[in-house]
C-alpha cells in the first residue's frame, strides 16, 4: 500500500511525514522545502501480531508495511506549473490513495500560504489543481479516441469516447472523479484504467492544536468543516495533532502509552490513519505463524483463498489445495493447535472461502 501525503505549504504535512516515517524529510517554516518525494515505510501496529508471536515462539515477526509519499506543497496553479507543479502531481499518481493534510489551527507564528486558516478552501484549491491534471490527460486521451472511433479501426473506441466524455463533464462541473456514479461493469474497468488523480480515495487528516485531540475535534469548527466536506463525497477523516505526533515518535511504546493516556487520547494519529486507509482502501489482513516466523498479509475484502494464498507465493494459488483456518483470537483461547483441533475450530476450507480478517491459516498445495 503506497500512500502519497499533500497539502498546501505550512499546513503541517512534512512535520506529520517525519512523525509517521522518522525518515527526516526536511521540515521548516516556508514553502517547497519538500523538493523531492521523500518515501518511508511504516510498519502496520498489530497487536495481534505480538501475541501469535509468543505463542509460536517465532524467531522472527514481519508486520504488513505502508509506504508514505511525501509530496511536496501544491499551491494554485500547480496545475500549470506553478510553485514546483506537474512533477508532484506525476508523484501522486503513482499512489493508492491520498492523505490529504489540512490545516485546522490557528497560529500567528506559522505563515498560511493564503493568509487565513480556512480547510474548505485548501481542500478546494488542490482538488482543483487536481482536476486541472486530470483534465489535461483527458482531452489528449478524448483526441486519440475520437480518431480511432471516427475512422472505426478500433471497435471498442466509440464506447471508451462515450465514458471518457463523461468524465471530462463531471471534471468541468468542478466534481473530483471519485464522487461519479459506477459506470456498467467495462466502462468502470476503463474509467479506473485511466489512473485519474481525483479518481484516488482520499483521506482527510485535519490537522489541530494539542487542545483539540481529547474531543477528537468535535468542538473545533475547522474539523467540523472537513467532516462535512469529505461525508459529501465519501471520503474518510481523521483528526492529528502533527505536533504531537513528534513528540510521539521519540517515546518507547510504554511512553507512548502514557502519553496518550494523560492527554485523554486512545489512538495515536498513525493507528487512526491506518484504520482510515485500510477501510478506504477496502483491505484487511489474515495472518500466517509458526516457529520460524510470525507475518501479517494484506489483502482485499472479499478476497478468496487461493488468491489470499497467491499473496504468500505464486505456487500456494497455483497449486491450491485448501486452507486449515481459524480465528486468531480462538487459536489464542486454545492454548494450542492441537487442543484448538480437538475443539473442532480448525477449519478447512476450499476455493471458494472468502477469508476474513484476523484469520490464521495454513494452506496446504501441490505443484
Amino acid at each position: 500500500m503506497k500512500l502519497g501525503i499533500v497539502g498546501l505549504p505550512n499546513v503541517g504535512k512534512s512535520t506529520l511525514f517525519n512523525s509517521l516515517t522518522k525518515a527526516g524529510a526536511e521540515s521548516a517554516n516556508y514553502p517547497f522545502c519538500t523538493i523531492d518525494p521523500n518515501i518511508g515505510v511504516v510498519a502496520v501496529p498489530d497487536e495481534r501480531l505480538k501475541l501469535l508471536s509468543e505463542f509460536s515462539h517465532s524467531k522472527k515477526t514481519t508486520p504488513a508495511v505502508i509506504d508514505f509519499v511525501d509530496i511536496a506543497g501544491l499551491v494554485k496553479g500547480a496545475s500549470k506549473g506553478e510553485g514546483l507543479g506537474n512533477q508532484f502531481l506525476a508523484n501522486i499518481r503513482e499512489c493508492d490513495a491520498i492523505v490529504h493534510v489540512v490545516r485546522c489551527f490557528e497560529d500567528e507564528n506559522v505563515i498560511h500560504v493564503d493568509g487565513s486558516v480556512d480547510p474548505v478552501r485548501d481542500i478546494e484549491t488542490i482538488n482543483l489543481e487536481l482536476i486541472f491534471a486530470d483534465l489535461e490527460v483527458l482531452e489528449r486521451r478524448i483526441a486519440k479516441t475520437g480518431k480511432s472511433a471516427r475512422s472505426g479501426a478500433d471497435k471498442g473506441a466509440a464506447a471508451e469516447l462515450k465514458v471518457l466524455e463523461a468524465v471530462k463533464k463531471h471534471l468541468e462541473d468542478g466534481q473530483p472523479v471519485r464522487t461519479m456514479e459506477a459506470f456498467d461493469d467495462a466502462d468502470e474497468k476503463f474509467r479506473q484504467s485511466l489512473t485519474l488523480l481525483t479518481d484516488k480515495p482520499v483521506i482527510y487528516a485535519a490537522n489541530v492544536a494539542e487542545d483539540d485531540l481529547a474531543d477528537d475535534g468535535a468542538s473545533n469548527p475547522h474539523v467540523q468543516a472537513v467532516r462535512e466536506f469529505a461525508e459529501k463525497e465519501g471520503s474518510e477523516v481523521f483528526v492529528v495533532s502533527a505536533q504531537i505526533e513528534q513528540e510521539l515518535a521519540e517515546l518507547s511504546d510504554e511512553e507512548k502509552e502514557e502519553f496518550l493516556a494523560d492527554l485523554g487520547v486512545e489512538k495515536s494519529g498513525l493507528e487512526k490513519l491506518i484504520v482510515a486507509s485500510y477501510k478506504v482502501l477496502g483491505l484487511m489482513s489474515f495472518l500466517t505463524t509458526g516457529e520460524d516466523e510470525t507475518r501479517a498479509w494484506t489483502i482485499p475484502v472479499g478476497c478468496k483463498a487461493p488468491q489470499a494464498a497467491g499473496k504468500i507465493h505464486t505456487d500456494f494459488e497455483r497449486g491450491f489445495i485448501k486452507a486449515e483456518t481459524i480465528n486468531y483470537k480462538q487459536l489464542l483461547e486454545s492454548g494450542s493447535y492441537a487442543a484448538a483441533r480437538e475443539k473442532g475450530l480448525v477449519r478447512i476450507e476450499g476455493k471458494e472461502y472468502v477469508m476474513q480478517d484476523g484469520d490464521v491459516v495454513l494452506f496446504r498445495f501441490n505443484v
